[in-house]
């Protein structure tokens, strides 16, 4: 009866299906097909019915045109009936809804006035059938991955840095500070982090237990040192005790991120309480361990000034000790030198232009005063290999009659780039006596000879001024060069401790604008000024001379001999040895007569031509890089084994250790 009932109504499309008889007729049709209905199909046969019965109720649309089956335009309004159930479909076909074959499958034609069927009745899309066709353990694997990449975002936007909190205007004027929204400005998970403990922060707290057990662990070990100095050990062994705990509780805050807690540090200050009062019943109240710290520091400082003196000692000795490296060499040089005449025939058969040379002006003529020989070598060889004319170059050396022969034979079996060496001892200064040298008429005094050499002067003078070596003549030999070269107007002096970096040749062009002396001051610091090596105590220094000029050093330094004759330097320099015989007004050494010689005839050198402190302090690398000379001053000389071992390797390379003589003294 459905059947025919449909099809008269795809007959006839102007028939009303708000008719009574059709709407009961249809009931009548349902509660009988509801009745052959299976059981499982029932409850979707229910939801079916409610659903079409609401699809009835709705406002029905209005549509222009004809219908499938004809008609003229009009505006119908129709009711919705209710879809019946897929499976009522299929199990009762109408063969009015199929009028062409179809192969036995009976096509459906489309309503256009159908709506289309509600979202529980609609067939699952593609996507959703290849995915209730996985296996279930596939769909629970990608929940989960999916799960864990939301929860990977939800952190990452959790810790990333908050935005600039959005400050919303205040309406109301008399509120002078804007408005921050608490929504718009969270706290991020390291700010949470970063001022979760600060141990500075605790530590300026006053009521914070970190500055508790901190002021504890303090005095505790004030009181540890007074229990040792009592030989009290067992109450120095739970002040100990006591402290390592208090340390490992502030360790264990700060490893952790976490402030001290009353309940962690209760206990500690509590037990520590107890050890200050037993403190206070042996009698280590504040006054008594004041002293006994007081006492402590002064017996340390004792300590440390014996222990000063001492290395100073120490390494007065190790400088003054010859090495035996050098003493080897001094031993074969000399057995060269008589077992072979051809050397000797280098120095004494000289051709007259070699002779000529050591009076020629127009050369640059250096002074060296030493007994070193592998010292003098350097100085020789870095200067001629720095040089842009070595041939240009002449070396006047001076040494003493133990050493004459052995530098005679060094140098007569090393040629340097052609440069002109001359080699004479300070014996042959015959005018050089105790009668002219002020310094040699006082080793010729008893009491002189007694402090320097014996040992029993005064102890309150510093060892290294009771070195003999500053009574040396060779030490004192610079302030007569003008004699001892008197053809000569301008040399250039040179330690035996330096190194030569770069050529030396301008220093002869420089204007010392009447000066005699062209040196670099050392005045950066305060102890290099005259108060530090002379004593102003006295009045005779202390009316002629300003503590707070400006001191120099010897080295390297230009010397105009002329002007040098012309102001009788050396006069001056002998006046003011007489007046210091009985030591008052300077101790030893040749810098302090120099600083008085000299005084008012020095001209300034630019500091990089004179880098000074190798064989004491530590030097600026940069200024080590752009220096000419280096200057090795001080104990630490670069051929003993007490030198400096970051500087020995710019004396080192002026050192040929492949030559023979070096190689049987030098390797062990």
């Amino acid at each position: 009866m459905l059947c025919d009932h449909v099809s008269d109504k795809l007959q006839d499309p102007n028939q009303s299906w708000s008719s009574q008889a059709a709407h009961a007729e249809r009931g009548r049709q349902g509660n009988a097909t509801k009745a052959k209905l299976p059981a499982s199909a029932a409850p979707r046969r229910a939801r079916s019915g409610r659903k079409g019965r609401r699809g009835a109720t709705r406002r029905t649309r209005e549509t222009k045109g004809k219908g499938r089956g004809g008609g003229d335009k009009n505006l119908r309004r129709t009711k919705r009936l209710p879809r019946p159930p897929r499976s009522r479909r299929r199990a009762v076909p109408c063969p009015a809804l199929a009028p062409l074959d179809t192969g036995g499958a009976p096509a459906r034609p489309r309503d256009p006035m159908r709506r289309r069927p509600f979202l529980d009745q609609r067939r699952p899309s593609s996507f959703k059938r290849r995915w209730q066709q996985r296996p279930w353990w596939f769909r629970l694997a990608v929940t989960l991955l999916l799960a864990l990449a939301c929860l990977f975002l939800l952190l990452a936007l959790r810790v990333s840095p908050d935005p600039d909190p959005v400050v919303l205007p205040s309406t109301d004027s008399s509120r002078s500070a804007a408005t921050t929204s608490p929504l718009l400005h969270q706290r991020s998970y390291l700010d949470g982090v970063t001022d979760a403990f600060n141990m500075t922060d605790e530590m300026l707290s006053a009521h914070s237990f970190s500055r508790q057990l901190m002021d504890q662990i303090s005095l505790a070990k004030t009181y540890l040192v007074v229990a040792k100095e009592a030989n009290n050990l067992q109450f120095a062994a739970e002040l100990s005790s006591q402290i390592r705990r208090a340390q490992s509780i502030l360790a264990h805050a700060a490893a952790h991120g976490g402030t001290v807690t009353e309940q962690d540090a209760e206990k500690a200050i509590r037990d520590m309480s107890v050890l200050f009062f037993q403190a206070q019943q042996f009698r280590y109240d504040s006054a008594v361990t004041i002293m006994k710290l007081k006492g402590q520091i002064q017996s340390l400082e004792e300590k440390s000034k014996a222990e000063a003196e001492k290395s100073t000692k120490y390494g007065q000795i190790a400088a003054e000790e010859l090495p035996k490296g050098l003493y080897c060499l001094g031993v074969r040089l000399t057995m060269e030198w008589f077992k072979t005449t051809e050397l000797q025939r280098k120095f004494t058969e000289r051709s007259p232009a070699v002779q000529s040379n050591l009076r020629d002006n127009s050369l640059y003529h250096y002074c060296v005063f030493s007994d070193n020989i592998l010292a003098v070598s350097v100085v020789v060889n870095s200067t001629t290999l720095n040089s842009m004319r070595p041939e240009k170059i002449v070396f006047h050396l001076v040494t003493d009659e133990v050493n004459y022969a052995p530098m005679r034979a060094w140098f007569a079996l090393n040629d340097y780039r052609g440069a002109t060496v001359e080699i004479q001892k300070v014996e042959d200064f015959t005018w050089l006596n105790s009668s002219y040298v002020p310094v040699l008429k006082q080793l010729q005094d008893a009491a002189t000879q007694n402090y320097y050499f014996s040992g029993s002067g005064n102890r309150g003078t510093p060892v290294k001024f009771r070195n003999p070596k500053y009574l040396s003549m060779l030490n004192h030999l610079r302030f007569y060069i003008p004699e001892i070269y008197p053809e000569l107007r301008k040399v250039v002096f040179l330690d035996d401790d330096i190194v030569v970096q770069k050529d030396l040749s301008e220093l002869f062009t420089i204007n010392l604008n009447g000066n005699v002396m062209g040196a670099v001051e050392t005045c950066m610091e305060t102890f290099h000024r005259f108060h530090k090596y002379l004593n102003h105590s006295h009045p005779l220094i202390r009316a002629h001379f300003d503590p707070d000029a400006c001191g120099w050093a010897f080295g390297m330094n230009v010397l105009d001999l002329v002007m040098w004759r012309n102001k009788n330097v050396t006069g001056i320099y002998h006046y003011w040895q007489e007046r210091n015989a009985d030591h008052t007004l300077w101790k030893l050494g040749s810098l302090p007569p120099g600083l008085l010689a000299f005084y008012g005839l020095v001209e300034p050198l630019d500091p990089k031509w004179h880098v000074l402190g190798l064989g004491y302090t530590t030097v600026d690398p940069a200024t080590i890089k752009e220096g000419a000379v280096l200057h090795y001053n001080g104990n630490m000389k670069p051929w003993l084994k007490i030198g400096m071992e970051k500087y020995k390797g710019f004396w080192d390379n002026y050192v040929d250790y492949s030559h023979p003589l070096l190689q049987r003294c030098f390797t062990h």
